[in-house]
């Protein structure tokens, strides 16, 4: 897989490049570990890494990413822990679950999280015809925060 870093470019000049594929936002109060597993499981689940795809080396994506290389060891350990990504002694890590296998963790977690969504709602008070109708209308509007001009941001 390769990967180009553009720092310091414009979203237009971001938007025209097609390497550009994991964004570490440092704004964000996730670790960064944790931002790192979230977009390369974002890849893998919109197909852009395929099962059996070796992963970029710890040091090289340390290096283009200018974060510490323990970072991205403890974002790939915790991938290897949650079953998405296998390493090969000598060789490096590679992408371990299909995009079938991931999409079904996925809505494995995101169920676990709305029943715990819907424990708090109850808890609050708030009405399940209320609850359903906010549900709504961030499922068809979605709820799009992201500040892609963030200064802060580095593109890979």
């Amino acid at each position: 897989m390769q990967l180009t870093v553009y720092r310091g470019v414009s979203n237009t000049q971001r938007e025209e490049a097609p390497n550009v594929m994991i964004t570490i936002d440092y704004k964000d109060r996730r670790p960064l570990y944790q931002q790192l597993m979230e977009k390369i499981e974002d890849l893998a689940l919109n197909g852009l890494i395929k099962a059996d795809e070796q992963l970029p080396s710890v040091r090289s994506l340390a290096v283009e990413l200018a974060i510490n290389p323990n970072t991205i060891q403890r974002a790939y350990g915790e991938l290897e822990k949650k079953g998405i990504v296998y390493s090969v002694p000598g060789r490096g890590s590679f992408l371990a679950a299909s995009q079938e296998a991931l999409l079904s963790q996925s809505r494995e977690v995101i169920l676990r999280e709305l029943a715990q969504l819907i424990e708090r709602a109850k808890g609050c008070g708030l009405s399940r015809e209320a609850f359903l109708a906010e549900a709504a209308k961030f499922y068809n509007e979605g709820n799009d925060q992201s500040d892609s001009d963030s200064k802060y941001q580095q593109t890979l």
